[in-house]
């Protein structure tokens, strides 16, 4: 896996509870509605990752389906938990990934590091109203996708609000906004015209980030065009669950994220995809609903 794609839980570490809210109705209020059809799914591209499995290119067909225009903001989550009181893993943990230049000096001190992706941070008392860890907080960011969450807690979300995660064909089929075969969701160049198209990391990975795209961290999620569809931000900012699995203990993500970067993890195009398990937490990762019609 890629080092910024979002590290894991220990295999080892105790398991929590997950304390998921009864079902709610089917709820399409605010979601796009699609029309679905057949598409052709994955890429071929000689860029691509083939231990991800993103191709071989073939047909896909899905159903008729509503989907958010946008990733679950913090303003959206926050409505779930005070109606509910749900605690998310992060919390039940006591810890969750953290960017590790987004840490002030005081919590880096003996925060654990994995082995293989130094630049996060396992900071104890970060979740998602607290994304930095004690002392920060989303107050001014409302309007940004909450993060910290984890496959379980977007599940349990979608419960409560009377929808579902995507699978992976109706988010690519979504994403790809009518193109067929683009490299992303706008079509086949990363900046047309010297325009930012998303928000992802620029400059050397990670020394650092010039902000060319104006954003260090997350984005408001309405950020950026519109693909053809309809959805923002597809295509970096935060990492979105779905409803897959990715192989016998892990779910599969879509989409990138705010530390993908050229040189080694271009997986804001959107044939692109990762993995994690579904207890995992970090500050890129969020998730938006969809629904069936």
């Amino acid at each position: 896996m890629s080092h910024c794609c979002p590290p894991s839980r220990s295999p080892g570490e105790a398991r929590v509870a997950v304390d998921v809210p009864g079902v709610g109705p089917t709820n399409t209020d605010g979601l796009i509605t699609l029309p679905g059809g057949t598409f052709r799914m994955g890429t071929d591209a000689a860029d691509g990752f083939p231990d991800d499995r993103e191709g071989p290119v073939r047909e896909v067909t899905v159903a008729p389906f509503a989907i958010d225009a946008y990733a679950v903001t913090n303003a959206r989550f926050a409505e779930f938990v005070d109606a509910t009181g749900y605690r998310t893993e992060a919390e039940a943990f006591g810890w969750t990934y953290v960017f590790a230049k987004f840490v002030p000096a005081a919590l880096r001190r003996g925060a654990p590091r994995p082995e293989h992706a130094p630049w996060w941070l396992g900071v104890t008392g970060a979740y998602w109203r607290a994304p930095e860890g004690p002392g920060s907080d989303v107050e001014a960011r409302q309007d940004h996708p909450v993060v910290h969450v984890s496959w379980n807690d977007a599940v349990a979300y979608g419960h409560w609000a009377g929808r579902r995660l995507p699978t992976e064909a109706e988010w690519e089929y979504a994403a790809r906004g009518g193109l067929d075969q683009a490299r992303y969701p706008w079509g086949d160049e990363l900046t047309p015209g010297g325009e930012h198209r998303c928000n992802i990391w620029q400059g050397r990975f990670p020394v650092h980030n010039t902000e060319e795209d104006g954003h260090a961290g997350t984005a408001p999620v309405d950020a950026f065009a519109p693909n053809g569809f309809g959805l923002y931000n597809v295509s970096g900012n935060v990492w979105e669950w779905c409803a897959d699995p990715f192989g016998p203990t892990h779910r599969a993500m879509r989409g990138g994220s705010y530390l993908c970067h050229e040189s080694y993890c271009n997986r804001y195009r959107v044939a692109a995809r990762t993995r994690n398990t579904p207890d995992s937490s970090s500050g890129n990762t969020g998730f938006r609903t969809a629904a069936d019609v």
